[in-house]
């Protein structure tokens, strides 16, 4: 029979040893989180609040995991507001979005176009491609293809075929090609209900506070301006989701339907 000796034990039982292992585990946590490639997500919106609303909380999420969030917004929003000029609106609601964007550790860059005039052509296309190659993005956020508001579904559109136009070498811009986008998701948005299907799930039930502090730093969220139920509609969407994905909150993403094909070599 081995027998441990009493000094052993009591080393096994010591709090240095406890730390010790401790400590272990965390450099080994470390480690491993380091070996995981940082994502760098481009979350592009027609208006400045559009992309907090629908995905702030998964942004954030992707922000405390240590990947890098960026948010663009073409116009900001301007004309939204009947009781303010568009100028004088347009100011406060660039306010906000540095406000919003601070909440959950954003980067934000604003377009020059106008509230609904985001243009379908040739300029606005090489323009975000030419974000896109700045960013370096791993994976792109924006619309639905299909909505009530013309200029939700022409960003979409342009997003698109600025993905393209950005990693072609033959397309000169300000900054050289970039062909790392891995994906396009698209938010789920009241506006653009047509034909979007929940596809892909993110558990956001840690994160739902986070979202509704960046929100919350929109006037029009808070229904001061509209009368549209903002801040319960969303939470309550985030609800839906979740209990559709067996989470407490979950923001959904559509994608391309050709992106939908998988390959495999036997049932999973």
């Amino acid at each position: 029979m081995i027998r441990r000796s009493p000094h052993c034990y009591d080393s096994v039982q010591s709090p240095l040893f406890f730390f010790a292992i401790l400590g272990l585990t965390f450099i080994k946590e470390s480690f491993a989180m380091q070996d995981q490639p940082q994502r760098t997500i481009l979350a592009i919106g027609a208006h400045c609040g559009d992309m907090e609303v629908t995905c702030a909380a998964v942004l954030a999420k992707h922000k405390k995991q240590g990947d890098r969030v960026v948010i663009l917004h073409l116009t900001l929003g301007e004309g939204g507001n009947p009781k303010m000029s568009p100028r004088a609106y347009g100011e406060q609601k660039r306010k906000e979005a540095e406000e919003a964007a601070k909440v959950i550790g954003a980067e934000v860059l604003f377009g020059s176009y106008k509230d609904g005039e985001v243009p379908n052509n040739e300029e606005a296309r090489r323009y975000i491609a030419d974000v896109i190659r700045q960013v370096k993005p791993t994976h792109i956020i924006t619309h639905w293809k299909l909505s009530i508001h013309k200029d939700h579904a022409t960003t979409n559109f342009i997003v698109n075929d600025a993905v393209l136009l950005a990693s072609l070498e033959g397309v000169v811009t300000d900054h050289p090609r970039h062909q790392g986008v891995k994906g396009i998701y698209f938010t789920e948005n009241w506006e653009d209900a047509e034909n979007f299907k929940p596809y892909l799930y993110v558990d956001v039930t840690d994160h739902l506070m986070a979202w509704k502090q960046c929100v919350s730093k929109y006037e029009f969220i808070g229904g001061g301006i509209s009368s549209f139920p903002y801040l319960e509609y969303y939470e309550a969407l985030a609800r839906v989701r979740g209990a559709e994905a067996g989470k407490r909150y979950a923001v959904s993403f559509d994608i391309d339907q050709f992106e939908k094909k998988r390959v495999v070599n036997f049932l999973d």
